[in-house]
């Protein structure tokens, strides 16, 4: 699935390149109160296939850069000659509160298990993605996996291929009885050097997989070294 579109609400900063939701499986307690597992799955489901919407905001040398985003079902659908669901992502970015560009990404799923399998934008890039492992119903704490490798084509005739990301994810302990689940964007690995770095997109959840905060951090190469953008949630 395609990652957050920031780079735009980041661009002219640099020169360069959500609510809660409802629930799923119970996690595990142990007898001091600590949860040590969560629901894997069921956070997927609520953070890219679910009515959602989300601000997040960042603070860019001496400018602010927010965006708006909001999800929306599609419902059944047909992508790459298969049946699917669909979920819309639409994205308004703002720097110091004016709007620099707006995004309208599909992300294409199945159900039952959950697998991803790629997204078109407004933009017209084509994205085929090849889900590496089972997404789990349920992880522990301190667990991550690969989850996919996405291949982005400039259109949907697939002859231009742009891009090539892996994406995993992993589970780190907040609280006692929250965490924050990350998924981790790749550079473009079709390039030696991706102006647009590095992404990392963190969710914090309960043993219900409602999420309760975001943050999206961006790593961007520059001339001076790595720059690193931490968008979170207003």
């Amino acid at each position: 699935m395609k990652k957050l579109a920031l780079c735009g609400a980041v661009a002219l900063s640099l020169s360069a390149c959500a609510g809660g939701m409802n629930g799923g499986t119970t996690g595990n307690n142990n007898q001091n109160n600590i949860v040590t597992q969560y629901p894997v799955e069921a956070t997927m489901l609520n953070i890219y296939t679910k009515a959602r919407s989300q601000s997040l905001v960042a603070t860019v040398g001496n400018q602010s850069a927010s965006a708006d985003i909001t999800i929306t079902p599609k419902g059944s659908m047909v992508f790459n000659n298969k049946s699917v669901q669909g979920a819309e992502v639409n994205t308004i970015n703002k720097t110091n509160n004016q709007i620099t560009d707006q995004s309208v990404v599909i992300n294409y799923f199945t159900l039952n298990p959950l697998i991803f399998h790629g997204f078109t934008d407004s933009s017209g890039e084509y994205s085929l993605a090849t889900q590496t492992t089972t997404i789990p119903k349920m992880a522990t704490v301190g667990s991550s996996s690969q989850l996919l490798t996405e291949d982005i084509y400039a259109d949907s005739s697939k002859r231009k291929k742009t891009g090539t990301y892996k994406q995993d994810w992993s589970l780190t302990r907040d609280t006692n009885n929250t965490a924050w689940f990350c998924i981790e964007t790749s550079q473009n690995l079709l390039l030696a050097n991706d102006p647009d770095g590095t992404s990392s997109e963190c969710y914090k959840i309960n043993n219900r997989g409602d999420i309760l905060d975001s943050k999206v951090t961006i790593n961007q190469p520059t001339s001076n070294g790595l720059r690193t953008i931490l968008f979170t949630s207003r």
